[in-house]
């Protein structure tokens, strides 16, 4: 049987309060209609077909090798949103999955268990369900006797009985798809909101003698849509715990899972260990046997194996194999840091390789720099790269050493085993065995004591 799916994503969300196109929202790093269709591609399904409408320029943007896409012009209900889809799928056979983009929970396995369920039964429209502890806002399903599905109730359009029903709409559908688009045909808008509602395609397949059922999930946490900013911070927490949990059970520990923040791409090796109050987000890799203690920060960055974050910021940066960092510091863009290498507490490195078993100990800005091997970067060096209109670039060879205060103004090359004494400042190129000593020659004023006003002051005697 051939799979379609159908994602509603036009509504512009006017509970979200916001510039920003309702389903562009993110949910722990993706937005929520990547979510959604990224969860209905685990199914393999034949075409996906998005329903655009305001902000279609974005979310085509993001969907664009994932999705085709269809064009609602108007916002006048679901049933009229997937028939913008019948250019596309109309004369198709097979089954058609029908998904909001503002439900970023859902999973494969619920999208597999209601189509399997779907061909089971031989129905030729079967609805996804949950048991609702609080079923208000939602579409109730009207059952007969037998557990028929009668039709769905809107929040607005039901009587006191059928809004006592806690079985609940998920807003998930699963069609015979040209049974699907002839019913759609036939849907008016004599309701409250005035709207072509899709829930209205069931009743009409059941008048003509179709068989409708409906698959009850076991978790309604998945069915979680997003109206406004207290869902989607609902949604994120649970999105949340379920990313925690799924790599605790690949074997990475967490001190505090309630406050650990991992986007959902980020990759983490076995036996990493990850304290509280830890941000990792977009496309990251962490290695095994890490450690990431509270208050660290890391963004798409390429951490290796047996790596220590100490309370540290690491944005779009590497650090290789058994390397450390912090407290209290910064890896920005392009810095890359080689195996062994230590960066210890208050150091800035941008756009710079530390090579491997270097030191940089701390109180230190390296930027547009590449430093070799076995170095030793003193207290406060600094890197001097930008004249006010330009950047430059400094080259460190191996096992040299820098002083401590020492500031090396760009374009400069250091040399292999090159000595920089402590609070120089560096302009010129420094050679093989040589050492670099750029300061003023001490003085001492004998007895300068006594020549100031402060002398004459017995306090201070």
């Amino acid at each position: 049987m051939e799979k379609y799916v159908v994602v509603l994503a036009a509504g512009k969300g006017t509970r979200m309060k916001s510039k920003l196109y309702k389903v562009l929202h993110k949910v722990c790093g993706k937005t929520m209609v990547e979510h959604v269709v990224d969860a209905a591609s685990g199914i393999n399904p034949t075409k996906i077909v998005t329903v655009v409408g305001t902000g279609a320029g974005e979310v085509e943007k993001i969907l664009a090798n994932k999705s085709d896409f269809a064009f609602q012009e108007k916002q006048v209900g679901t049933g009229d949103a997937v028939m913008t889809a019948k250019e596309a799928l109309g004369d198709k056979e097979g089954a058609t999955l029908v998904v909001t983009g503002d439900t970023p929970l859902f999973t494969t396995d619920t999208f597999n268990e209601l189509f399997k369920y779907h061909a089971e039964k031989g129905n030729s429209a079967t609805v996804l369900t949950a048991e609702a502890p609080n079923p208000f806002g939602y579409g109730r399903i009207i059952r007969d006797n037998q557990g028929n599905v009668l039709r769905i109730v809107e929040q607005k359009d039901g009587n006191p009985d059928e809004l006592k029903v806690k079985e609940i709409n998920t807003g998930v559908f699963c069609f015979d798809n040209q049974k699907l688009f002839e019913a759609l045909k036939h849907v008016d808008n004599d309701n409250a909101q005035g709207e072509y509602y899709l829930t209205d395609v069931l009743e009409i397949l059941r008048n003509n003698g179709e068989r409708v059922g409906a698959y009850k999930m076991p978790d309604f946490s998945e069915s979680l849509g997003v109206n406004d900013r207290v869902a989607l911070a609902q949604a994120t927490k649970t999105m949340q715990r379920r990313i925690n949990e799924a790599h605790m059970r690949d074997g990475v520990s967490f001190i505090d899972p309630d406050t650990a923040y991992i986007d959902a791409d980020v990759k983490i090796g076995n036996d990493t260990v990850i304290e509280g109050n830890v941000v990792i987000k977009g496309n990251t890799e962490i290695g095994s046997d890490c450690y990431i203690t509270n208050g660290s920060r890391i963004v798409d960055s390429k951490i290796g194996n047996g790596v220590t974050i100490t309370s540290s910021t690491i944005e779009e940066a590497e650090m290789d194999d058994n390397t450390d960092i912090g407290p209290n510091s910064h890896l920005r863009p392009k810095a890359i840091i080689r195996k062994g290498a230590h960066i210890g507490n208050f150091v800035e490195i941008k756009k710079a390789e530390i090579g491997e078993n270097t030191k940089v100990g701390h109180l230190t800005y390296v930027g547009d720099a590449t430093l070799g091997k076995d170095i030793n970067i003193g207290c406060g060096t600094i890197f001097s790269n930008y004249d006010g209109v330009k950047k430059f670039h400094t080259n460190v060879g191996d096992h040299s050493f820098i002083g401590a205060g020492s500031t090396l103004i760009a374009p400069i090359n250091v040399a292999d085993h090159a000595f920089i004494a402590a609070d120089s400042t560096i302009t010129k190129d420094v050679g093989k065995y040589d050492m670099a000593i750029a300061r003023g020659r001490q003085t001492n004023k004998e007895d300068y004591w006594h020549k100031l006003p402060l002398s004459k002051d017995k306090d201070w005697e």
